[in-house]
């Protein structure tokens, strides 16, 4: 029987610690999603529910991104996924009655955790000017109110269309459909704060921004590097690819300010051996200081060029430009420089030279970790000319693998989500539908804050997601939100941003990946595109949550039709009651999707093309792959400051926080620690146990705080700390971003750590 949501929000002020764990998954995992799962769905409910993620004929996982083998497991998820998905497949409901028992002012009050551990959410609700009661609305009074605020708009730019990585291909191309056919590219999404910065460097070097590679090329590589990425709680599938890669001969290099469980050893649930014995998966762990990455594969390529023979050459005179240019800059790199940006031992970087020459089939794996620096985009440059130098892109067992964190970040992308739209993705576009298309750019997600902020920007829509705990800035980005004169998000569950508001306020509800979804035509299916490329279906199993939730595309339709009226000339009502009509019109609009209903119906589905992967053509000005050259940069502290990163718990996904526990930390019933190097933290008064106010330090003065951390000595980098986000997004500029993605830069953040009343 599923348990009761808590009634009140746990106390979260004393948090234990104990030892971190060396090895991720095994029968812990196991019984901790088992338990998960019974409490949120019962026994019955789990069990058919879970049987159906990621199966051809079933639903793909709301949580990451990472790809499945053609072959399936029973299964086919993992700890975070069953998390995901029970969460998502509940039987907790938030009613009407709730909201009347909870006041706006009670539930801004309450804890992330709390808030979405209440259950789904079954009708419309609208929050009135003036009013602390979110009260039940019908679907047509909602959508009239939208039409009306924006039509009443000075300009269409004054509108903001932000989308969430859970959105389907469906939903999502109708949201940039409607948004352009309204007017504005104003088109903010996830992407813009994780890898914007991956999409910057790969479009500019390799011509597409999207990783180079398959499982199939894990399996067969020679050498991994996983550089800043924690895939045994952010990606714990992708621990059996790794492993399998280690059966077959590779070597992993890991790259990361903290040691990471997952990447220590995995112990594979799959199989008894596994969960018994498990796999060693690193052979050379590199524990660099934060920011460190770009001086550590600069001077990689120095010594590659150094190296007789190490430098394909064929391939570089035939696939690429800009060599000359690269190997003068990587030439200068020095040892003295590089030892101090990275904190790395000479003979730690010696010895991954010598596992790099040894290999032939190289792929760089990378998450957050590199993309969230100022020098970000000149970061994963860098790697791209790593790879480049050996002739590891288009090779079987080699390339780069941007690691995405949401199940349909990349497709949403794909299908035009996005504020820059190349010119001929709106050319097939406007041809396709009969519309002109805005082409001077649109916000992302800090320069949607800033025009909210500004009130340049009056009303906020959102797909999914939870805007204003993901947003750097809290303060700023909730005084934002504040001043739009509306504000819509479509969800499955309660968080934050439905408590922070602009003048009017209304909450979509919406069916999950679990749910069925049944059209006037028939029942239909969504398309998702994983992290590799694959596009495939997604069908949900279980009743909705409520008889009055509507599916995100019948969303979309019915807000254009109320929005643009009867002067469009797009067939929203068909599109939302067969969603094939919207893949139709996508075969003709984009490149890859030819004949897609047919190929989305195969099991499995199909893989888009990949020009460097598939044929080492690149779509960039000059048909070839470009070297770059740019300075080499790395955080400066001061003296007495630390480099902070965030990042997320075991218990947790994104700003979705499942439990209140770290397991592979070691850190139970609390999430506000910070986790110093115990030098560091000796070097600065802070004994383990002691409480610290964490106060960010930026060029503009402000002072940023969040209080009342308890000091955890935690084998980290030397000059680095970490702490959990969403609870540490307070203390990242708005400002403090990428070059070129605009992408917040919060896993570089300098703060001093002032010593607070312990809690």
């Amino acid at each position: 029987m599923a348990a009761k949501p808590p009634a009140g929000d746990p106390v979260q002020d004393a948090p234990q610690v104990a030892s971190p764990q060396h090895a991720a998954a095994g029968l812990p995992a196991v019984a901790h999603s088992l338990r998960f799962a019974q409490q949120q769905m019962g026994t019955v409910r789990a069990a058919r529910t879970l049987l159906k993620v990621n199966q051809k004929d079933g639903f793909d996982c709301p949580g990451c991104a990472w790809p499945e083998e053609d072959k399936r497991h029973t299964a086919e998820f993992c700890e975070n996924g069953v998390k995901a998905v029970a969460e998502e497949a509940t039987v907790r409901r938030v009613t009407p009655a709730f909201f009347a028992a909870h006041p706006v002012s009670d539930l801004a009050g309450r804890s992330g955790y709390w808030l979405g551990q209440q259950g789904r959410l079954t009708e419309p609700m609208h929050l009135a000017e003036g009013s602390d009661t979110y009260e039940p609305v019908s679907w047509e009074y909602a959508f009239d109110l939208i039409g009306r605020e924006l039509a009443a708009l000075d300009s269409p730019d004054e509108a903001v269309f932000y989308t969430s990585g859970r959105t389907s291909n469906e939903a999502a191309f109708l949201l940039q459909l409607f948004a352009r056919e309204f007017g504005t590219n104003n088109l903010p999404d996830c992407s813009n704060m994780c890898h914007e910065s991956s999409g910057s460097a790969l479009t500019e070097t390799l011509g597409i921004g999207k990783g180079s590679v398959s499982l199939e090329d894990l399996h067969q590589a020679e050498l991994i590097i996983v550089a800043g990425q924690n895939p045994g709680t952010n990606h714990p599938r992708m621990l059996t690819a790794l492993e399998k890669a280690k059966h077959t001969g590779a070597k992993i290099i890991s790259v990361n300010p903290l040691p990471e469980a997952g990447l220590e050893h995995f112990k594979n649930p799959q199989t008894p051996q596994g969960m018994l014995r498990g796999t060693a998966l690193t052979d050379l762990f590199l524990q660099i200081r934060l920011g460190g990455d770009q001086a550590l594969f600069r001077l990689l390529n120095k010594l590659l060029l150094e190296t007789e023979g190490a430098v394909d050459e064929p391939f570089v005179r035939a696939h690429t430009q800009g060599f000359e240019e690269f190997a003068t800059a990587a030439k200068a790199a020095d040892w003295d420089e590089t030892l101090t940006a990275t904190g790395l031992e000479r003979a730690d970087i010696e010895r991954a030279l010598r596992m790099v020459l040894s290999a032939e089939r190289i792929v760089v794996c990378w998450a957050m970790g590199l993309t969230q620096h100022k020098h970000s985009v000149p970061t994963i440059r860098e790697v791209v000319n790593f790879l480049l130098l050996r002739g590891n892109i288009g090779r079987t067992g080699a390339g780069v693998c941007p690691v995405r964190g949401h199940s349909n970040v990349q497709g949403d992308r794909t299908m035009g989500i996005f504020e820059r739209p190349a010119p001929a993705f709106l050319d097939a576009l406007d041809k396709e539908f009969g519309i002109t298309s805005p082409r001077h750019h649109g916000y992302d997600v800090v320069r949607a804050i800033r025009a909210l902020r500004d009130g340049d920007a009056k009303v906020f829509f959102a797909m999914g997601g939870n805007f204003v705990a993901a947003s750097p800035d809290t303060h700023v980005t909730e005084a934002a939100m504040r001043k739009a004169r509306l504000t819509v998000h479509v969800s499955t569950k309660l968080n934050r941003s439905h408590v922070v508001t602009g003048t009017r306020a209304l909450i979509l509800p919406t069916l999950g990946r679990t749910d069925k979804d049944v059209q006037r035509s028939g029942k239909q299916f969504v398309t998702v595109e994983d992290s590799m490329s694959m596009v495939h279906a997604s069908r949900g199993n279980l009743p909705p949550a409520s008889t009055h939730l509507l599916s995100e595309p019948a969303i979309v339709a019915r807000m254009a039709r109320a929005t643009l009226g009867p002067a469009s000339r797009t067939p929203w009502e068909d599109f939302e009651q067969d969603y094939a009509t919207i893949r139709d019109r996508i075969s003709r609009v984009v490149p890859g999707f030819e004949d897609y209903n047919a190929r989305a119906a195969r099991p499995g589905g199909f893989t888009l093309p990949h020009g460097p992967r598939d044929e080492r053509r690149f779509p960039t000005a000059t048909g070839k792959a470009h070297f770059t050259a740019a300075p080499v940069e790395h955080p400066r502290l001061p003296a007495g400051r630390l480099l902070l990163q965030t990042l997320r718990s075991h218990d947790q996904y994104n700003t979705t926080v499942y439990g209140l526990d770290d397991r592979y930390r070691g850190i139970r019933n609390g999430r506000r620690v910070v986790l110093v190097n115990p030098q560091d933290a000796a070097e600065l008064g802070l004994p383990d146990g002691s409480y610290t106010d964490l106060v960010s330090e930026w060029k503009d003065g402000v002072e940023r705080r969040a209080p009342g951390f308890r000091v955890v000595h935690y084998p980290t980098a030397r000059g680095c700390a970490a702490a959990y986000y969403p609870e540490t997004n307070v203390l990242v500029p708005l400002d403090a971003t990428a070059d070129t993605s605009n992408t917040p830069a919060s896993k570089s953040v300098v703060v001093r750590l002032e010593q607070s009343p312990t809690v």
